[in-house]
């Protein structure tokens, strides 16, 4: 139960980020560059960096010095706005509870808007996973025959190739996107699940309840998805909560390799690829922010598929 509410809450966040409750402003400057983490930090604007603004002269005599520098009676006007900016930027307080990247961007905002990015990429991927081995498992373990031998040499195929090479092979072919990183991992994560749903198909179409559904006169659709398709639908969702965790690390690393999320989207992966540097000069509380944030939601759901396979089989439950 506390997996799945962990689970859930990065579920919320997630819908949150998406529709705009939380950080909508992940990518704005509210810090200096590296700013560490705070309860409370009042960042200096960086427009105030950039303005031209000289101390106010003392008291004394004015002097005129507009023929040896033209832009003198300018400096004035030029430090009264500077002095408006810095004193605005001061009111403005925020809490930095994570710390800011070398852009002054809030890192907590930051992993939150990237969450969404890296979960939706395994919960899609897994699903597009599941579905192919699913169904090449289905067809293969029911028919058998030809169709077997022909499922298993396309199985033979992937598995002879090792699975983080096939990836990064495929992805450095691709062009990067967020659609392009779900196929790649879908495309090439599915013979986990297909031989163990072969596997249940095999055993399962020879069974009594199978041959009473045959004998009744049911299709060959109606006995794969309406009679065993339940009763090992428990493999299935068991496989599927492991492979959401797989994709997620591996879109991880492909984004840390440059090979995943493109310039201009957040994720985990991008975020842990910046702080290669950071950690050298000690700027440690971005990666600390990506690296828990996504070691919390991966053991929740590790967790959460072992229960869930305890409670769904049911030889253990007999």
């Amino acid at each position: 139960m506390i997996s799945l509410a962990i689970v859930a809450l990065f579920g919320l966040m997630m819908v949150a980020s998406r529709v705009g409750l939380i950080a909508t402003h992940w990518s704005d400057e509210v810090a200096d560059s590296y700013a560490p983490p705070s309860w409370q930090i009042t960042p200096t604007d960086v427009a105030a960096h950039r303005q031209v603004g000289l101390p106010r002269p003392e008291a004394g005599p004015p002097v005129d010095i507009s023929d040896i520098d033209p832009l003198a009676p300018y400096y004035k006007d030029w430090h009264d706005r500077t002095t408006l900016i810095a004193d605005d930027s001061t009111k403005r307080a925020t809490h930095l509870l994570l710390g800011a990247d070398k852009w002054g961007h809030d890192v907590l905002a930051k992993t939150i808007k990237g969450s969404e990015v890296s979960v939706s990429v395994g919960v899609l991927a897994a699903l597009l996973a599941v579905v192919i081995g699913t169904l090449l498992g289905a067809l293969a373990g029911y028919f058998g025959g030809m169709l077997n031998d022909l499922c298993e040499w396309f199985y033979s195929i992937f598995t002879s190739i090792p699975y983080i090479l096939l990836i990064l092979a495929v992805a450095a072919i691709f062009s990067r996107g967020f659609i392009t990183i779900v196929l790649i991992l879908g495309l090439t994560s599915w013979t986990g699940i297909y031989r163990l749903v072969r596997a249940e198909y095999l055993k399962h179409s020879e069974r009594a309840y199978v041959r009473a559904a045959e004998a009744f006169g049911a299709s060959h659709v109606s006995r794969m998805f309406k009679h065993i398709l339940p009763n090992i639908s428990h493999v299935i969702l068991v496989q599927y909560s492991r492979y959401v965790v797989d994709a997620i690390k591996a879109e991880v690393i492909l984004s840390a390799l440059s090979l995943g999320i493109p310039v201009g989207m957040v994720s985990w992966g991008t975020i842990l690829a910046e702080t290669q540097e950071e950690v050298v000069i000690g700027q440690w509380w971005q990666i600390i922010a990506a690296g828990s944030a996504m070691a919390i939601l991966v053991t929740a759901i590790s967790m959460l598929t072992d229960s869930l396979r305890d409670a769904l089989d049911p030889k253990l439950n007999e």
